[in-house]
This record gives structure tokens, sequence and C-alpha cells, in this order.
């Protein structure tokens, strides 16, 4: 796990050292362990590394096989790397070292742009090949590792974050009218290519790009499973379906074990992450590190999970490790918090992922975490009520949508909202395509490929990798995920949702973590903004640099500012934390 950066120039020009050492400069807190730099005609590729897989300088990156022709920046790990070395071996290929990325650089070669099909992990990378000229660029099936993008003619520029891009200059800042209104009422998601600023855009997941030296590009997406029933499947009982399930998933997080250093897990107390920890343990893992978070209370809301995360620890005899964190504490973290977004990103679990990986990091450099089982499993409560909907759109975009169109037009800035219903177009759009069978496996597809991206996977990453932390996700596995899209609908929503994974869960973990309401990093003090976090907020957005922006109507704001815990999202989140989260983080990266 790292940072990659670089310029690809198309116009006969050389690659700017300076705009690479920038990037590379500003991604420090991804790779603590090393950076470095390498210019190669036309390309130029940036690197900080995060030691986890062959720990000697035989790794180091950027890569170069120069027998190959081949040169490359990678970010995330291939779980499955010793299995596709072994089989490149056979073939006569020889390594010089002993790490995932050398195994990317043969499998390009043997298998070209298939090879992507046979990689089981995170990753997004950008390779030059030496005698064609020609770059390649790809992103792993749920983009849980980021790629940034920033083209103007005759030069390309890609990085692991946004803020990097920015830090080499010469980058269109201005807002984009759709991402806007994803941002306000897709809940923060701003679907690929777009980001919040025109000029910054990021390559989709599961696509593979090759550029070629004249500039033309051609997009490949290598994965998109159907969510439908196969007839093979049609006797299959709901104890067979939970065998399959549990087995699939023991796979899945042994294969994230996978590392030269240990891996601990980012214990909620939830029915995912504690899964997780007794698989580990059902293994044979001894002293397994474990973490969780906890935040003070506010209007009465609890603000931890400590006694389920407590009694997971206990039952598996973790080396359980639990984080509280006073509000004053909060306040603090909220600038890092902020620079460490690549996107603005509205949920609270930011700053508990954020200060959760601050003290993780002093530990251990990797850790199992359990997001994507809710929108792999169902276990979101907008679910059930699509069972039986006659229109998917309709009925998706009133329990997941922060506001409609008619009411955005009462909230933002007249100039910012001269354009489409942008994000109804946008999820009718994905919902309706061809390829899966009910409303339910429409809404489940388009929150496992667009909404996970941009929301519970990008937080993960932005926060862990702010302090050089890696997190796996082991419910993303792409064979687990091919296999829950082929179980009906009514196996997942029972049991007020994820009913065949708490099936699975009956087999490992205590029923009391199983049997309760679903939690999550509850962090009050933002939801309910009030006393310094109301101070914070309303000077952001009555500052000068926001008044000249106008992204929001002033008589909005003074509604919100009056009366904060009344203004309250179909989600349950705080409208004044999402205006005001927007317009803090442009000031925070100096947009």
């Amino acid at each position: 796990m790292c940072g990659i950066c670089g310029e690809i120039r198309l116009d006969g020009q050389a690659p700017s050292p300076i705009a690479i050492s920038r990037m590379t400069e500003s991604m420090a807190p991804r790779g603590p362990d090393g950076a470095g730099l390498v210019v190669h005609g036309n390309a130029g590729f940036g690197h900080r590394r995060l030691k986890i897989i062959d720990l000697s300088e035989r790794a180091r990156q950027p890569m170069v096989d120069s027998g190959l022709g081949l040169t490359i920046a990678f970010n995330g790990c291939i779980y499955n790397y010793p299995e596709l070395r072994q089989e490149l071996e056979g073939k006569g290929y020889s390594f010089f070292s002993t790490g995932d990325t050398e195994v990317i650089l043969k499998a390009w070669r043997e298998w070209g742009e298939e090879c992507v099909e046979r990689f089981h992990g995170m990753f997004a990378f950008v390779l030059q090949e030496r005698d064609s000229g020609r770059i390649v660029m790809a992103r792993d099936r749920f983009g849980i590792k980021p790629l940034y993008l920033s083209e103007t003619p005759g030069r390309i520029r890609f990085s692991s974050s946004l803020p990097a891009i920015l830090a080499a200059g010469d980058v269109d800042t201005s807002i984009d009218r759709a991402a806007l209104h994803h941002y306000m009422s897709f809940h923060a998601v701003v679907p690929p290519p777009r980001t919040i600023l025109n000029g910054i855009r990021k390559l989709p997941p599961a696509t593979i790009r090759v550029i070629e030296p004249d500039g033309s590009t051609r997009d490949r997406v290598y994965w998109d499973p159907p969510h439908q029933r196969d007839p093979a499947d049609s006797g299959v009982s709901r104890e067979e379906w939970t065998d399959r399930v549990l087995d699939a998933l023991r796979v899945a997080v042994k294969r994230r074990m996978v590392a030269d250093v240990p891996v601990g897990v980012l214990l909620s107390g939830g029915v995912d992450s504690s899964l997780i920890v007794g698989l580990l343990a059902e293994a044979g893992q001894h002293g397994l590190m474990s973490f969780s978070v906890g935040f003070e209370e506010a209007n009465g809301e609890k603000g931890d999970e400590f006694v389920y995360s407590d009694l997971i620890a206990k039952k598996f005899g973790t080396d359980h490790h639990k984080i509280f964190v006073p509000s004053d504490q909060l306040m603090d973290a909220l600038p890092g918090t902020f620079a460490a977004m690549s996107e603005p990103m509205v949920s609270y679990d930011n700053v508990g992922f954020y200060l959760l990986s601050k003290e993780v990091s002093k530990h251990i450099k990797v850790v199992q975490s359990g997001q994507g089982a809710d929108e792999i499993f169902a276990g979101y409560h907008w679910y059930p009520p699509l069972m039986n909907s006659n229109d998917v759109v309709g009925d998706y975009s009133r329990v997941f949508f922060d506001r409609d169109h008619a009411t955005l037009k009462r909230q933002l800035g007249a100039e910012w909202i001269n354009g489409g219903d942008y994000s109804r177009d946008l999820v009718a759009e994905r919902l309706m395509r061809p390829g899966a069978d009910t409303p339910v496996d429409r809404a489940l597809r388009l929150d496992s490929t667009v909404m996970l991206v941009d929301d519970p996977v990008k937080r993960v990453d932005n926060m862990t990798m702010a302090w050089g932390l890696e997190a796996r996700v082991p419910f993303l596995d792409h064979e687990l995920v091919e296999l829950a899209a082929r179980i009906p609908p009514e196996e997942k929503i029972r049991d007020g949702g994820k009913g065949v994974l708490k099936d699975v869960a009956r087999r490992i973990v205590p029923s009391e973590v199983i049997d309760r309401k679903k939690g999550y990093f509850p962090v009050p003090q933002l939801k309910y903004v009030d006393g310094p976090y109301l101070d914070m907020v309303r000077d952001a957005l009555t500052s000068q640099a926001a008044r000249e922006r106008g992204l929001f109507r002033k008589e909005w704001l003074d509604e919100l500012f009056a009366a904060p815990s009344e203004h309250i999202t179909p989600l349950q989140g705080s409208e004044l934390w999402q205006a005001g989260l927007l317009e803090l983080w442009l000031q925070t990266h100096g947009v």
C-alpha cells in the first residue's frame, strides 16, 4: 500500500520532475517508508512506499524491469501473487524481488490486458512499455485503491490523491456543477469520472485504460457481475447458501493475511468486523490485535459500542485496544481529517476512522475491516421496501437521496442549479441497465459498484492512509461478491437485512452481537452541530471565500444556523454539516 503519481507527456516535451516531486511529497503519509522518482522518455513516475510485502529495497518503486522494458508505479496488494509468481516461473520468468509489484510486470508481459482478471486484490497501477511507448492504467474491481487524473492539452498527471494533483499546480479548480448536485443529493457520492473539481477526474473501478503514443485512449471494463439468478442454483436451500457464503468468506479473510508484517482488525463490535475476528481466530491466529473507537455522548445519543467490541475481544482472546475520544480532541482532529480527504465526504465516520487509524498505526501496519458487507448482503434499511417496488428509481431516490431536485433549487445559489436533475438521471441510468433481476438486485448493484466506491471505500482508504495504515476489506473479495449477487434477495433481506450473513455469523460469533440494532461509528457531536462546532461551520460558510463562491443561498444557511438540529436528512445527517463540510474542505485544500 503506497502512493503513486506521475506525468505523461503527449506533446514531445519532457515530464516535469519538479511537479512529480511535489505530488510525491504531498503523499508522504501514504508511504512513510521510502520514496522514488523515475523518468523515462515521455513518462515520469513518483512513489511513496509503505513496506508490507518484500521489505527489501529490491521491491522499491517505481520499479523498472529493463529486461521486459517495463516501468510501473503500483499502489495496493495482489493477494494471490505467490500463486501467480509460481505460474509465471513455470513459463520461464525469473524474478529479482519477492513481492507483488514485479508479479504485475511479468503478468502484463504474459497475459496483457487479461492479467487484471487474474488478480485477487486491491490495486491501482500505471505502467509504461518502453518499446511501444504505450501507457497502461488500471484500477481494481471496487476502486479500493484510488487513481485521480488531470488532463490538459499534451499532458496527463495521475495520483493516488486529489490534493497531490493540486500540489503540482496548473489545475482547473472550478466547481463541477453536476458533481455538486451529486454531493448535495446523492449523499455526497460523486461517481467517476467526476470529482467536485472540473480539472480533476478519476479512473472508474474495474477499468483498464490504454493510452497510445499519439494520445488516443481505449477503456475496457473487465468486471461487471450479473445480479441475476443462475438456473444451476434453483434448488439451493437456505442452509446451503449459508455453507457457500461461509466457505467463500473464510477464503477471503485468509487471502488478506498475506503480508510480511502482522495484520490486525478494526473491531466496531458489529456483525461484520466481529465475524472477521471470529474467522481469524478459527484459522488459528493468536495474539491478534483489535482496535475500537468511541466518542462522548451528545443530545442523549451514545457515542460508542464498546460493550459489543469488548465482548468479541474477550471471546476470541484478542489483544484489544480501545480509543476513547473526548470532545476537545475531536475538534482538534477535524482539520487533519479535512486535509486527509481526497474529496469532500460528509459521513461522520471520517473523523472516527482518522483518529482510530492514528492510534492503530502506532502498533501495526495492516488491518482487516468490515466495509462492504451492507452493500453486498443488503444490510441497509432501504432494501426491504424495494422488494415489491414498481418504481425502483423513484423509491430508491426517496429513501437514499438527501433532498430532491426541487428542494435543492431552494438551497443552492442560482448560478449553481441551472442544469438538470443530474443525480436522479445518473441513478436512473445505473439502476435500469440490463443485468439485474429485481428492484433489490438493481439497488444492490448500484450501491456495490457506485455508492460503495465513493463513500465507505474511499473513506477507509483516505483515513487509514493518512497514517500509513493499510486496510483490507474481505467482504469485497470479488469471488464472494459474485456469489452474493446470485443469492435471491429474500435470503439477504431476512432478519432485518443481511439474513444469510447473519446465518453465517451464528456459527461463529455470540448472538448478542447479531440480534441488536444496527450500529456504526457514532459521532453525535457532529450530528447535532452546536457550540464550537457550530461556530466553526458558521465561520466557514460566512467567510469571504464562501460568499464569493456563492454555493448556497443565504436565507437557507440562516435557517440552518438558527436551528441546526431541526434540519436532518433522511439518512440522519446534518444539513448544516453537509454544507459546512464542503466549504471547509475547499478552504483546507486552497480551492
